[in-house]
């Protein structure tokens, strides 16, 4: 035993032996006195009397100095190790944090206010943990967020180049719009790291035209991944249909349900992408024909890096994050999500307000 065990070992015997050596003074003059004195009025010599005391009260003294010690040495340490072992166990755990290892929990064990410090100490690693992943999970998402226009331009750039969309200042419109797009995300990315997102969020939301704005750029720059895998896109978004969105988080939806489609839509296959206005929302809808989602898993298809293990495994690619990002925008601008898949056909909704002071009151019905 060492370290605080043993100076709270050391600190119990000072105190035993402290109180061992002032009741043996007080035994051996007090008492020895008083004894003599009494000895000396039953009529016995200070001799005699002395010498009695040191037969009985002595002997006995000093055997009850013997036990003492040694029950103050028992217990002593008994309290020293019972008092060091949890701090030591917090110690061990903080040198493992220290590694690395923010997994690491302590048992609250000992005196109240040791397990006030182990609760402490918990609290502390269960904050540090999920500050790693959100940081680990920030920078997952910004690289998302960056290689959907990233992959958009790529795929309209491969296509110009092989001939499939011939170039038009209405193509170079469209990727300088994509280019645009890309300095704003890395903007929001700046202000995500400065913990500035919800007061600047708040003041982007505004009224737009959904098919103008957002649904036609999101259709063109899909075109040439759906066309080289012969896939046909239908629009079924009424003209003038207005609704109250962050045009950024929107078109970002948008392309990552298209981005979803193409991916799982089969060679030949059909992606719809449909409109619909309600009492106090729109709801949005992107639907692929291919293989469905099993029911099990459509509760949990938006948790980030959630994947379905059977035919919509990992092989199609993607991080797992695409539907979850789309979850976080959609709610950030004060709508709601779903998905349904059924009968050869998937369908990914999400509601857009159509006044800031009305919410999304009833779920969408299935298309």
């Amino acid at each position: 035993m060492s370290g605080v065990g043993a100076r709270i070992a050391l600190g119990a015997l000072a105190v035993a032996a402290s109180a061992i050596a002032i009741v043996t003074i007080g035994v051996v003059i007090a008492g020895g006195s008083a004894f003599e004195q009494l000895m000396q009025e039953h009529g016995e010599s200070v001799a005699t009397a002395r010498e009695m005391f040191n037969e009985s009260v002595g002997g006995a003294l000093t055997a009850a100095v013997l036990g003492a010690a040694l029950a103050s040495v028992v217990l002593a340490v008994v309290t020293g190790r019972w008092l060091a072992a949890p701090l030591l166990r917090i110690r061990g755990a903080a040198h493992r944090v220290a590694e690395g290892d923010l997994g690491v929990r302590v048992s609250a064990e000992g005196p109240e206010e040791i397990i006030s410090l182990a609760n402490s100490f918990n609290q502390m690693t269960e904050r540090l943990e999920e500050h790693a992943r959100e940081r680990a999970d920030f920078i997952t998402n910004a690289a998302h967020e960056l290689r959907t226009p990233l992959t958009n331009l790529q795929g309209y750039l491969e296509a110009l180049r092989d001939g499939v969309v011939p170039p038009s200042r209405e193509s170079f419109a469209s990727l300088h719009e994509e280019v645009d797009r890309m300095v704003r995300l890395s903007r929001s990315l700046d202000a995500l790291a400065e913990g500035d997102v919800a007061r600047r969020t708040a003041g982007e939301l505004r009224e737009i035209d959904l098919r103008a704005a957002i649904v036609a750029m999101s259709v063109e720059l899909a075109s040439p991944a759906l066309e080289r895998r012969g896939v046909a896109l239908e629009v079924r978004v009424p003209t003038g249909l207005r609704a109250r969105a962050n045009p950024d988080h929107l078109a970002q939806v948008l392309a990552n349900l298209l981005q979803n489609a193409v991916r799982y839509t089969p060679d030949g296959g059909r992606v719809t992408i449909t409109a619909e206005r309600h009492d106090w929302d729109i709801v949005v809808a992107v639907t692929n024909t291919g293989d469905e989602i099993p029911s099990p898993d459509l509760p949990r298809i938006f948790e980030r890096f959630y994947r379905v293990e059977k035919s919509r495994d990992r092989s199609r690619g993607g991080a797992g994050i695409g539907l979850a990002i789309v979850k976080q925008l959609v709610e950030l601008g004060g709508g709601r999500v779903g998905a349904e898949s059924a009968s050869g056909l998937t369908r990914f909704w999400f509601s857009l307000p159509i006044s800031p002071r009305r919410t999304t009151m009833a779920a969408p019905p299935n298309s």
